[in-house]
């Protein structure tokens, strides 16, 4: 069975107020993104990794990260679109029809963990496809635009969606095509699966496996990453 990894690393990251994308910020002495990237290259049943990087970006990528630190299953290196799901498709679009396996992870997710990817490929395995996330604990309140509070809303059965995220191939690119087809975005990539009608299994994920959007997230993953 073989396996493809896409990372998604193609953001501008705006909201960190940086001049570099925050993939490349610098988190414990590495570039975040390579953190990242290491799970992966130590799971046995990952045989390649396609990375998405910003326009322009590629060549910074390629010699500070891949070859810096001699990643080894790095096999393609492409900027990303407009898009998540544009530069997700064009990774889908770089898969080989030999490929089983489609696992897509954030590259500002660096805490992920060698058993949490080896566990979304077994779901995904079994039942197709497959989602890491964690219930939510939080109580959700629906609120006006004029910030009052509308209605309390129940959270059982709710979860919150993380990745990995990982698909037959088969599966996803029909989920992708319809998606594209009839003109349909999403910021999740199982939700185009779903719609597509397709059933996800989900993995139980962790709260650690925060995607790094703001300061305060880089400095809960330096701490976090301090602790391991």
């Amino acid at each position: 069975m073989k396996v493809t990894a896409i990372i998604v690393a193609a953001g501008l990251g705006q909201r960190m107020g940086e001049t570099v994308p925050k993939q490349f910020l610098s988190l414990l002495g590495r570039p975040l993104l390579a953190h990242t990237l290491i799970p992966f290259e130590a799971v046995q049943e990952v045989h390649e990794a396609i990375l998405l990087t910003p326009a322009g970006w590629e060549d910074h990528c390629q010699k500070e990260i891949v070859e810096k630190y001699g990643f080894k299953k790095v096999s393609k290196l492409i900027p990303g679109g407009k898009e998540r799901q544009d530069s997700v498709y064009r990774g889908l679009q770089e898969t080989t029809a030999n490929t089983d396996l489609v696992l897509i992870h954030d590259g500002v997710r660096p805490l992920v963990t060698k058993t949490q990817i080896e566990a979304s490929i077994t779901a995904a395995t079994n039942h197709g496809a497959a989602v890491v996330a964690i219930p939510l604990a939080d109580t959700l309140k629906k609120v006006g635009s004029d910030g009052l509070i509308r209605e309390t809303l129940k959270r059982d059965g709710l979860w919150l969606a993380q990745t990995p995220q990982t698909f037959q191939r088969k599966i996803l690119l029909k989920a992708y095509e319809a998606a594209f087809r009839e003109h349909f975005y999403s910021t999740d990539d199982a939700a185009l699966v779903e719609r597509a009608g397709f059933e996800v299994k989900v993995v139980l994920g962790t709260a650690t496996n925060l995607k790094v959007t703001t300061p305060e997230d880089l400095r809960v993953a330096e701490l976090l990453l301090s602790m391991r």
